[in-house]
């Protein structure tokens, strides 16, 4: 009997420690599915990341990553609402529950996954930081910057980068800190500071909206590894799973060699990997709390990884952009997804 009730004890107290994580469970799909939308934060005005076209259509690569992430819960990528969000509040209206997902250009790092509590999925775009000059200025590499004046904005892993880069190699600099990033790309054109610095394809995006964009160098140098990833709050794995594996169904398809033009034609596949991610062979939907056909839908409304790439930041766009990191890893890049099933 004694040993029958400390079994009971432990047994009790085994249950009362994981009612948090069975109370979280679960909860951010079903606070989605009830308001009947996704909430998601992006950036306003990062040409081919995220910011509204000259109709008021939200576009760009981090956009689409959310509309994978509606797509998977609804079926639709139109069940779905943007918020715009500055370096400084992107983290905030996350812990907050003021967005479900933040797609917003951001490092993952091991501070702001322990500190902040947030949990980064899969990486959706590679990046590093780089320098932008007038091309006047005659600079052909970061190291002869000595004594410049740097645009960076502030909070953000590019003020460490710069500042350290510059500590290592014993040069000096002057930085110009704004925290708006439009306000901070005014002041570069503006002649305000010499460079600015920023992830190697912000500088890109901003460059190709400048008013004349030959005027200006992307210097060669990359300071930095720069894995840009959506994010989740800790606490509901569930939710997590679904945002991850949203990003790596693009990259899968990808892999598969599924697209959204041969996307019916591959039902027909008896290749088992194909049958299984298009839900074909169910398994995967139920695995996540999803409908069978989530990936489908995906690639069906969204498009496959290489799809999103191109249409937003590709060598068709002004960005120009090439796949480089962000190529499959079959073909040298870093883009590889875990096997679904």
């Amino acid at each position: 009997m004694k040993l029958t009730r400390t079994a009971i004890i432990v047994l009790l107290a085994a249950i009362f420690m994981m009612l948090p994580l069975i109370a979280g469970a679960g909860e951010t799909l079903d606070a989605v599915k009830g308001r009947g939308h996704l909430i998601v934060g992006v950036h306003s005005s990062l040409f081919g990341f995220g910011m509204p076209d000259e109709k008021g259509v939200w576009r760009g690569l981090d956009v689409d990553t959310g509309r994978a992430v509606a797509t998977a819960v609804f079926g639709s990528p139109d069940k779905i609402k943007f918020i715009t969000l500055t370096t400084q509040t992107r983290f905030t209206a996350l812990q907050s529950k003021e967005i479900d997902v933040l797609c917003r250009n951001a490092t993952r790092t091991l501070t702001r996954e322990t500190e902040l509590g947030l949990t980064f999925v899969a990486t959706n775009y590679y990046d590093g930081q780089g320098f932008m000059v007038p091309k006047k200025l005659g600079v052909k590499q970061a190291k002869e910057l000595d004594g410049a004046t740097i645009c960076v904005l502030p909070g953000t892993t590019t003020e460490q980068n710069v500042s350290d880069y510059f500590r290592t190699y014993k040069i000096s600099m002057k930085p110009v800190v704004i925290e708006q990033a439009t306000e901070l790309n005014k002041a570069f054109f503006a002649g305000r500071c010499d460079c600015l610095t920023s992830d190697a394809s912000q500088l890109a995006s901003v460059r190709a909206v400048a008013p004349n964009p030959d005027d200006y160098v992307i210097l060669p140098e990359i300071i930095s590894k720069e894995p840009l990833s959506p994010a989740v709050r800790h606490g509901d794995d569930q939710w997590r799973d679904i945002v991850d594996f949203a990003v790596l169904a693009m990259i899968a398809a990808e892999d598969l060699g599924i697209n959204s033009k041969n996307l019916d034609e591959m039902l027909k596949s008896n290749d088992p990997n194909i049958k299984r991610f298009l839900g074909v062979t169910p398994g995967n939907g139920k695995a996540l709390g999803l409908d069978e056909k989530w990936a489908y839908n995906i690639v069906k409304y969204v498009g496959n990884y290489g799809e999103v790439f191109e249409r937003n930041v590709g060598k068709n766009t002004s960005l120009k952009l090439p796949r480089g990191l962000n190529a499959q890893w079959k073909d040298g890049g870093l883009m590889y997804s875990p096997p679904f099933k």
